[in-house]
């Protein structure tokens, strides 16, 4: 075993090569193999990357949008090469969010080893940082951004130009004054330590020194009692927020001094308030909080469609990575499109279209390697089956011998489902099934809607069905017996309360299931408390766009299906939705979905006070840009939108601010009537106000609004991909009351 000096050294020499900068192959595929020259930045931060014919032009990313590295042949475009390059000159980097992963090949093991070390360590120091550190690197940051010349030291026009790039439009007098301020060796540069200085005079949040100087005795600091009082007054926290105040304390105040006496400063103040802790989001909700031994179809379950796709419907690539991104992400239903394909091998595909053909088996055991890597609860493997009976045999094997243990074969019978505790770590197939066991097989089977939903929907397509009439398809039974969820023809919810097992499951086009919402609501609400629902997007959906999952939620359907790799307010929904109890990607339906004996109806309710629900937007803080014009400064507004049953559904805006990204103040507030808030989602949106053409988005953050907390929150705001934009946030005051 190395010695931690051994460790430290080659650490350092893992750097020091990433520095001096390589030559790395990028793979996209068998064909696509490119040289570019990669290095690592001074600020250990950043890696600059440039083709080999290109002379200076150096593109970047940043180690923090960086999620994974993946030494050897783990990408579908490095084992295409795995004759070419061997596994130990190959690594994969994984990005945050929906951005395709890049496949690299060292020219030698020595070369790939520093890279997949170094990007290691790098990441793991970036994770393991404090609020105050990353705060100093953060200033750190825009210090040598300001450094134009690189000598250790800005001067007034570097400063101005520093502003702009802070997205904050500051007349030229009021700079200066602040410059004069902090430069106090009167030298007419700011040095490290002075542009500290000249960066919290920048970054002095008025608003919140007010409310810090309301709750301290003496003007200076807060004692335990003084931030006691906050808690109780402010923050609506009861037993306990005492010892809680000197937790805070000692988590949070920068000063030694001040933390010994249990006092805290308004940096500290500050800090608490951006922490985590001061989020918008309450802590005790976001770790494993629900009941989880209730049957399976009293559950949200986070579901996608069409998992295998990147993109599009038509002719996008299909892709192992796509179930990796999905599963990552806490998803626990993922769907499989099984076709015939060539040497007696299932493929996967959106049957009928120009869209890529990936290998069963491959799917199969790239399920197998992350099912159980972001949640240990039940994974659904939803099966639309089109294969012969000899390629269904091969499937079959495929199944039971890549899962093992982990498949569930048991179909026992029962008057309910089995609960998410008792499915740990099982894998439960969704598909046809011999209508019972002895059935001949060549007879009728249970049938899937999908396939017919699509056919009749979706446009153009490589080669149709020849009719209208639904086929009837053999099965074979090595298959079927390993089928948990039987896809069963949906005929009437009278047909399903009589005859129905607890193991069969509809699936619903957007369409249908929002036609029996409307016409049956009730009857739709009492189904989905015995049986599973899934609804998936229409055949017309082509550009793989979504619908709005809080519709399908409201009645109770569990398995709402979208398109995961699409970015936007659908995806925004359910990743808001899902992000509590433990991101287990099960989410207990409230009480109401759950009472057989009394219907809830989403369109009417009459047993409940309604909630007033007030939001003053104060302040924002260091909005990202949304165009990289150095001019360019955005004029950002806060929209707050309700989502949930129609009663609730709302939105209300701010003013926009001109021309500040950096520090804008808002200070207003915005009311809302919540009549059903177990069913309320909340997302919070920042647009750059455009009076000539659609706003642009800047960020947002979607939470259910159960687990909200009351009083001076951040919210802190993501990407439209759903990935941190650190240290980008709004500040606000939220009250709830009843009405």
């Amino acid at each position: 075993m190395e010695s931690p000096q051994t460790c430290c050294e080659q650490g350092h020499q893992n750097l020091e090569a990433m520095k001096a900068g390589m030559f790395l192959r990028k793979v996209k595929s068998r064909t696509w193999k490119r040289q570019r020259h990669y290095k690592l930045q001074e600020d250990c931060k950043t890696i600059a990357y440039k083709s080999s014919w290109a002379i200076n032009s150096y593109s970047t990313f940043s180690i923090s949008d960086v999620e994974a590295v993946r030494a050897g042949h783990q990408s579908e475009a490095l084992l295409s090469v795995a004759d070419e390059f061997p596994a130990d000159r190959c690594f994969t980097l994984v990005f945050r969010g929906r951005r395709g992963n890049l496949d690299l090949v060292a020219e030698s093991t020595k070369e790939a080893q520093a890279w997949i070390q170094g990007i290691g360590a790098l990441m793991e120091n970036m994770e393991n940082m404090d609020e105050s550190t990353k705060l100093d690197q953060w200033i750190s940051d825009w210090f040598s951004k300001a450094d134009l010349n690189k000598d250790g030291r800005i001067n007034f026009k570097e400063a101005k130009k520093l502003l702009k790039m802070m997205n904050v439009d500051m007349n030229e007098e009021h700079a200066s004054s602040l410059f004069k301020m902090a430069d106090k060796s009167k030298s007419e540069t700011l040095e490290d330590q002075e542009f500290v200085e000249f960066y919290k005079m920048l970054t002095e949040r008025a608003e919140v020194l007010d409310l810090f100087q309301d709750y301290s005795s003496d003007g200076q600091s807060l004692s335990q009692c003084d931030l006691e009082e906050f808690l109780r007054e402010e923050q609506l926290e009861g037993e306990g927020s005492y010892e809680h105040a000197l937790q805070l304390i000692d988590r949070y105040e920068p000063s030694d001094t001040a933390r010994m006496n249990h006092m805290m400063s308004v940096d500290g103040f500050l800090m608490y308030l951006t922490s985590p802790e001061g989020s918008i989001f309450n802590p005790e909700r976001q770790d494993l909080f629900q009941d989880m031994s209730q049957p399976l179809a009293h559950y949200y379950i986070s579901s996608s469609h069409n998992t295998y796709l990147m993109e599009d419907q038509l002719k996008g690539p299909s892709s192992v990575e796509a179930y990796i991104q999905a599963l990552k992400r806490g998803c626990r239903c993922v769907e499989v499109d099984c076709w015939n394909g060539s040497n007696g091998e299932p493929v996967v595909y959106h049957g009928h279209t120009l869209t890529s053909k990936i290998l069963l088996k491959d799917v199969i055991t790239t399920i197998a390697n992350y099912a159980f890597k972001a949640s240990e609860y039940p994974l659904i493997v939803s099966i639309e089956n089109h294969c012969s009976i000899e390629q269904q045999e091969v499937m079959a094997r495929y199944f039971r011998d890549i899962l093992g243990d982990m498949l569930l074969t048991n179909t026992a019978d029962s008057s309910e489902l089995p609960s998410p505790e008792a499915l740990k770590r099982k894998i439960l197939l969704k598909g046809k099934k011999f209508e019972n066991e002895s059935e001949n097989p060549t007879g009728e089977v249970s049938d899937e809607d999908e396939a017919a939903e699509m056919n009749k929907d979706s446009p153009v397509t490589e080669s149709p069905p020849t009719n209208g009439k639904k086929l009837q398809q053999n099965l074979c039974k090595e298959l079927s017996d390993l089928i948990f969820c039987k896809s069963v023809h949906f005929h009437s919810f009278e047909h399903s309360r009589t005859s129905a097992k607890p193991n069969e499951m509809s699936s619903f086009s957007e369409s249908k299931a929002r036609k029996y919402s409307k016409e049956a609501g009730s009857d739709f609400v009492l189904h989905n408390t015995r049986q599973l629902t899934r609804v998936y997007p229409s055949g017309m959906r082509t550009d793989s766009s979504n619908y709005c999952p809080v519709d399908m939620w409201n009645m109770g359907c569990q398995i709402v299906a979208l398109n995961f790799q699409t970015a936007g307010m659908e995806m925004d929904l359910n990743d808001g939705l899902f992000t509590q109890n433990g991101c287990s990607g099960y989410i207990l339906k409230p009480e109401i979905l759950c009472k057989r004996e009394r219907l809830f109806n989403p369109e009417k309710r009459d047993d409940y006070h309604p909630l007033l629900f007030y939001v003053k937007v104060i302040s924002g803080q260091q909005l990202p840009k949304v165009k990289q014009k150095a001019w360019f400064i955005v004029d950002p507004l806060v929209r707050v939108e309700i989502f949930g049953v129609p009663l609730d559904q709302a939105k209300q805006e701010t003013k926009h601010i001109d021309n500040n990204g950096f520090n804008p103040l808002w200070n207003e507030t915005l009311q809302f009537t919540i009549h059903t808030p177990e069913l309320a989602l909340v997302r919070f949106v920042v647009e750059d106000y455009d009076k000539a053409s659609r706003n642009d988005f800047i960020g947002q953050y979607t939470i259910p609004f159960t687990s909200i907390q009351p009083g001076y929150r951040h919210v802190h705001l993501l990407s439209k991909d759903g990935t941190s934009i650190h240290p980008s946030s709004i500040y606000v005051h939220i009250k709830i009351t009843e009405q």
